[in-house]
C-alpha cells in the first residue's frame, strides 16, 4: 500500500465507502454510519478548510511580491479572467446544446412529478435555497462588488470569505512592491515560510485522505433511500454528467494545444484533487490540494498558481454553469414548456455567466443561482418550489461531479496562464511529507 499512488488509494477508499454504504442501507445501519463513520469525513473537510485561508493569504502575497513588476499583475489578471470567462461560455453552450438535443424533461409522468413535488417541495433544503436566492436578488445590483471589500480582514478570514481574503492579499502584495525592498523582505520571508508550512500540512492531511473519502462516500450513499425517483431522473442526470465529461474533454484539448503536455499525464497528476473534489463537493475545501498538485506535480510557478487558483476557486464555476443551463431548460421542459424560446435561452447564457462570477459569496451556490437564472427569464414564482423539488433528489451526486469540473478547469487555466508567461516548468519536483523527517526524528 505504501508504494501505491495516492489517487489509487483514494479510489479504493471511495469504492469501499460506496459498498459499505449500500450494505448499511440494506441492514438499516444508517444511524451507525452517521454516528461513527461520517464524523471522520467531517474532520478531514474541516482540516482542509482550516488551511485554505492562510494558504491563499501566504501564496498570493508571496506570488505578487515576487513578480517585482506591477504591470505583470495586470497582464496575469487580464489573461486569467479572459480565459475563465471563455471556458464558462463554452460550458453553458455545451449544457444548453445537450439538453435541447436529448430533451430529458419531455415524457415525465404526472404521477412521478406529483410524487417528487410531495416529497421535496417543503423540504428544508429547497426552502433554504429559495430564501437565499431571494436575499441575493434583493441585495442590489452592486452588492457583489461591495462584498469584495472587507471592513475587517480577521472577520473575513474567520468566515472564509474568499473574495475578501483575495482582495486583501492582492492589496498587501502590491503594497509590498511599492515600498523599498529592504523593508519588504522580512514580511515576504514570513509569508514564504508560512506557505511552505501550509504545503507541508497538505502533505500530512493527505495521508488521511483515503480513509476520509471512505467515510464521505458511505455518508453520501445512505442519504439516498428513494431509488424510484432517482431512476426517473436518471436521464436528466446523464445529460449533466455527459456535459461535464465533454467539458473535461475540452480542457484536455486546451492542455494539449496550448501547453503541449500529454492529457493523460495531466489527468494522472491532478487526479487526487479531482477525487477529493468529488468526495467533498467543495472547490474551496479542495483548494489546498489543488495548489499542491498544480505547483509540485504540474510544474506551475507559485507566482501564477498563487493568483490563478484562489481566484478560480471563487469565481470559476464551469461545471456549475453547465449544470445551471441543463437544469433550467429541464425544469421548463417539464412544467413550463411555453417558456422555451430562443430569447430566453440567450438570457440563460448571459445570466449563468454573470452568476458564475457573482456566486462566490453565496452558500450552496449552484441551486441558489439556478433560482436567479430562472427568475431572469420570467419563470412563474409559484412554480419555483416545484422546479427545485424536481431536481433536488439528484442534486448532491451532480454537485459532486460538477465540482470535479470546477477544479479541473482551475488547474487547466493555471497551466495555460503559466505557459503564456513562461512560468511552466518541465521538471516539477514533488515534495513528500517526510522529506525532512530524518533530520528531526
Amino acid at each position: 500500500m505504501k508504494k501505491l499512488a495516492l489517487h489509487w488509494k483514494i479510489i479504493i477508499g471511495m469504492v469501499l465507502g460506496i459498498i459499505f454504504g449500500f450494505i448499511m442501507n440494506s441492514v438499516n445501519g444508517q444511524q451507525f454510519v452517521t454516528d461513527w463513520i461520517s464524523p471522520f469525513g467531517t474532520i478531514f473537510i474541516n482540516l482542509l478548510k482550516l488551511i485554505a485561508v492562510p494558504l491563499i493569504l501566504a501564496s498570493l502575497i508571496k506570488g505578487i511580491s515576487d513578480l517585482k513588476d506591477i504591470s505583470k499583475i495586470r497582464d496575469m489578471g487580464l489573461r486569467t479572467i479572459a480565459i475563465y470567462i471563455g471556458t464558462t461560455l463554452v460550458a453553458i453552450i455545451i449544457g444548453l446544446s445537450i439538453v435541447n438535443f436529448v430533451k430529458p424533461g419531455t415524457g415525465m409522468s404526472e404521477e412521478t412529478l406529483a410524487k417528487i413535488e410531495m416529497k421535496y417541495e417543503n423540504d428544508a433544503g429547497v426552502t433554504d435555497k429559495l430564501a437565499k436566492a431571494s436575499a441575493q436578488k434583493d441585495a442590489g445590483p452592486l452588492q457583489a462588488l461591495v462584498d469584495i471589500f472587507p471592513s475587517n480582514i480577521f472577520q473575513a478570514m474567520g468566515e472564509a470569505k474568499m473574495l475578501q481574503v483575495i482582495f486583501f492579499a492582492l492589496f498587501m502584495g502590491i503594497c509590498l512592491l511599492l515600498i523599498p525592498e529592504k523593508k519588504a523582505k522580512p514580511m515576504i520571508d514570513i509569508f514564504d515560510s508560512l506557505n511552505e508550512i501550509i504545503m507541508k500540512m497538505v502533505d500530512l492531511i493527505m495521508l488521511f485522505a483515503p480513509y476520509a473519502v471512505f467515510a464521505l462516500m458511505a455518508n453520501v450513499i445512505i442519504a439516498f433511500d428513494d431509488t424510484e425517483i432517482l431512476l426517473k431522473l436518471l436521464q436528466y442526470a446523464l445529460c449533466v454528467v455527459g456535459g461535464l465529461l465533454l467539458m473535461i474533454g475540452f480542457y484536455l484539448i486546451l492542455i494539449k494545444v496550448f501547453t503541449k503536455k500529454s492529457p493523460m499525464w495531466f489527468l494522472n497528476k491532478i487526479s487526487p484533487a479531482q477525487l477529493l473534489a468529488f468526495s467533498t463537493s467543495s472547490s474551496a475545501a479542495t483548494l489546498p490540494v489543488t495548489m499542491e498538485r498544480v505547483e509540485e506535480h504540474l510544474g506551475v510557478d507559485k507566482e501564477v498558481s498563487g493568483f490563478v487558483l484562489p481566484v478560480g476557486a471563487t469565481v470559476n464555476m464551469d461545471g456549475t454553469s453547465l449544470y445551471q443551463g441543463i437544469a433550467a431548460v429541464f425544469i421548463m421542459q417539464v412544467i413550463w414548456p411555453e417558456g422555451l424560446t430562443f430569447t430566453n435561452q440567450l438570457v440563460i447564457i448571459l445570466t449563468a455567466l454573470l452568476a458564475s462570477i457573482g456566486s462566490a459569496a453565496v452558500p450552496s451556490a449552484g441551486m441558489v443561482m439556478l433560482v436567479i437564472v430562472l427568475e431572469s427569464i420570467g419563470f412563474p414564482a409559484e412554480l419555483l418550489p416545484i422546479g427545485l423539488a424536481l431536481i433536488f433528489a439528484v442534486d448532491r451526486p451532480l454537485d459532486m461531479c460538477r465540482t470535479v469540473v470546477n477544479v479541473t478547469g482551475d488547474a487547466t487555466v493555471s497551466m495555460m496562464v503559466a505557459k503564456s508567461l513562461d512560468k511552466l516548468h518541465d521538471d516539477p519536483k514533488p515534495k513528500e511529507w517526510d522529506d525532512n523527517y530524518n533530520a528531526v526524528k
